[in-house]
């Protein structure tokens, strides 16, 4: 179904709940292609196109499709020499996350202009609590009104839940795709959610419905009404989270994103496996480099330094250092992803993917620094370096000012690239911070 009207039976459509919550959840369809429909209709719109995986990967995957594509069997993950093979005449589109950045914070914008209580969940999706905003009219007004908008501002497709908590939230949108509006009420779930497989409820993964099915529960109503005690002897403290969501029960808030980050991190797939160590030492100086920046914007410093390895094989470590206090240097952190990774990973062994985060963060006016006898002297010019050379990449690009290390042609160089680096390096542009200080 492609319209955009509600189902009126459905919901709280004459007004509030007397106590409670509201919450909608806005979901953009087919976002990344959608954006590039947005911008060239000449181009792609009403044809089939996939965005794919940059060129620099040994191998091109579809990162998303549009309907059509997708009514013709291509499919998310799908390699590209398959999706052309089921849609030979597939567009493909190279990524550029820097466009769909733009158009995550205009969506997001228009959201929270509807309420402060804005939680981004991922570049295409975010909740919204409606329940203080009356003044804007009945739930499903505003839902239309958000879904109007965002077509004719922004010329892009969405479809909203509108439920009393996040879960159902998520669970209504993805009922009507694309330019859907459903509404999922508790009293709903029996009907509606029981008849479900376990795994379509939104957290529970492949893993988790496996395992409940060799326990005999393979509906969402069986899992409802399931002996809380079986659960928690299988699953422990999450057993009764999962009858609880069965049973369509969520109390988490929607949390404005602004909370501190937990951690900072990228990982990099390589174009081919690098043994080489000085190569790999390289990647991992762009790695710490763009969390370092990262690290630096939101004001915090770290304690702790995490290393991800991936051989050929897709066998995966990680590994961790904790530093001698915290700090918000890149150098400290290349130092010690390269200790890490000398210590933990053979010599000559071939690595697929590397990646650095940063954890135990603290803010760094919170941070208690204790220099040593040798370092004090030299660490305000060290800070201040730093400072300039951060203030020149955020006016003249991330490859302003550069270290001879840092150069090559693999995909951690990309990461510099604002249009050509993937969004799980930039989530932070969907900070309530940034669109509250658009609107001042």
């Amino acid at each position: 179904m492609d319209g955009s009207g509600a189902d009126k039976g459905a919901g709280p459509a004459n007004g509030y709940p007397a106590k409670g919550r509201v919450i909608l959840h806005i979901d953009m369809n087919a976002f990344y292609c959608s954006v590039h429909e947005a911008v060239e209709p000449e181009k792609y719109k009403d044809k089939p196109t996939a965005v794919a995986g940059s060129v620099e990967l040994r191998h091109g995957i579809v990162v998303t499709s549009s309907y059509r594509a997708r009514a013709k069997g291509v499919k998310t993950g799908m390699q590209v020499r398959e999706a052309l093979k089921v849609c030979p005449d597939l567009i493909l589109i190279q990524p550029d996350f820097d466009l769909y950045r733009r158009f995550s914070r205009a969506f997001m914008k228009i959201a929270y202009s509807y309420s402060p209580l804005v939680q981004a969940v991922s570049i295409d999706e975010c909740y919204v609590d409606i329940t203080g905003s009356k003044i804007f009219g009945t739930p499903l007004e505003i839902a239309d009104s958000i879904q109007q908008r965002i077509r004719i501002e922004l010329l892009l497709p969405c479809s909203i839940g509108v439920a009393p908590n996040k879960l159902l939230a998520k669970m209504a949108s993805d009922m009507k795709k694309p330019n859907g509006i459903s509404v999922l009420r508790k009293r709903d779930v029996p009907n509606v959610l029981w008849p479900m497989p376990c795994g379509q409820l939104y957290g529970i993964g492949r893993k988790t419905a496996e395992k409940l099915k060799r326990l005999q529960i393979h509906t969402l109503g069986q899992l409802a009404t399931a002996d809380e005690h079986l659960l928690v002897s299988k699953f422990g403290v999450m057993g009764a989270a999962l009858k609880r969501a069965a049973n369509g029960e969520d109390d988490s808030p929607v949390n404005p994103d602004s909370e501190q980050s937990k951690s900072i991190g990228h990982t990099t797939t390589l174009p081919v496996n690098y043994k080489d160590r000085t190569e790999i030492h390289r990647v991992f100086l762009n790695l710490s480099d763009q969390v370092g920046r990262r690290l630096r914007k939101q004001r915090l410093m770290a304690g702790t330094v995490q290393i991800t390895i991936r051989d050929p094989d897709m066998k995966t470590i990680t590994r961790a250092m904790k530093l001698k206090e915290p700090t918000e240097q890149t150098d400290e952190f290349y130092r010690a992803a390269c200790i890490l990774f000398d210590k933990h990973w053979p010599e000559g062994s071939e690595v697929r993917l590397l990646g650095v985060t940063l954890q135990s963060l603290t803010a760094r006016s919170e941070a208690a620094v204790q220099l040593d006898l040798f370092s004090y002297q030299q660490q305000p010019a060290k800070d201040k370096l730093t400072k300039v050379m951060d203030v020149l990449r955020d006016k003249f690009g991330e490859g302003a000012v550069l270290t001879a290390g840092m150069l090559g042609d693999d995909p951690s160089a990309l990461i510099r690239n604002a249009k050509r680096r993937g969004t799980s390096l930039q989530m932070d542009h969907l900070k309530l911070r940034a669109l509250k200080e658009e609107d001042s």
